[in-house]
């Protein structure tokens, strides 16, 4: 078995707690209008095609490194290889290594839960609360995602939610009001990371052909995070800094 594989990081901070080693994989059915990994969104584009024993070799390289954090998968969405995750994910524990994955939540099915099986925290990003600007966003249906968040309630999955801040499309007081309200029901979330809109990943649309409609769009000021922050606050969310 082979994984369509974008990239990898050895020492990744920001993607789970710890020093991480981050492998980025090739595909995902969202179209978010923010996308910093756009070239992630088609299989064919892959860089690397790698067995879990091939990527295990890579991780176990800096094993020692990575002993306070673990593996984390991103993309693209991960859960479209849910058989490679899974394979993955039991070298990693007879490796007494930890393990992450970092999704939208739209893969949800059986292969998807026997792959949380193996899962030690789910980064999940709920990208917005109200459907019809959810599918603005990523052009995707909202409901997968709020019921694989149920899920992880339902099986006690430790989760970290993350919610990207994007001034004119997700900085509504009242729907940032029923966002918190919906996560702060679920006693297995255990963090919330507040992600400011960034431009960073804007020259990777020029690079694969695709119009950028938010070129014009400034990160959110510092007030307007902090705003954020309190309302998630008010609701007894835990709010990573």
């Amino acid at each position: 078995m082979e994984g369509y594989i974008h990239s990898f990081e050895s020492f990744g901070t920001k993607d789970g707690p710890g020093i991480r080693f981050v492998l980025f994989m090739q595909g995902c059915p969202l179209r978010c209008l923010y996308c910093h990994n756009v070239d992630t969104w088609n299989v064919k584009d892959k860089k690397f095609m790698m067995t879990p024993e091939e990527v295990m070799k890579e991780i176990l390289k800096v094993k020692g490194f990575i002993r306070t954090g673990g593996v984390t998968v991103s993309g693209g969405e991960p859960l479209l290889q849910p058989e490679f995750i899974t394979e993955l994910f039991k070298l990693c524990k007879e490796n007494d290594i930890h393990t992450a994955v970092d999704t939208s939540g739209y893969m949800f099915n059986n292969k998807v839960k026997e792959v949380l099986k193996w899962t030690d925290l789910v980064l999940l990003d709920i990208k917005h609360i109200n459907p019809n600007k959810y599918k603005k966003l990523t052009s995707v249906s909202l409901e997968h995602t709020l019921e694989f968040a149920k899920y992880l309630s339902e099986i006690n999955k430790n989760a970290w939610i993350r919610y990207v801040l994007v001034p004119g499309y997700s900085d509504d007081e009242e729907d940032l009001h029923e966002w918190a309200k919906f996560v702060s029901q679920f006693k297995n979330v255990t963090r919330v990371d507040i992600l400011p809109f960034h431009q960073m990943g804007g020259y990777k649309w020029k690079e694969v052909g695709k119009e950028y409609k938010l070129a014009d769009v400034k990160p959110p000021a510092r007030e307007e995070v902090k705003k954020v922050e309190e309302i998630f606050k008010s609701y007894g969310l835990n709010v990573g800094i």
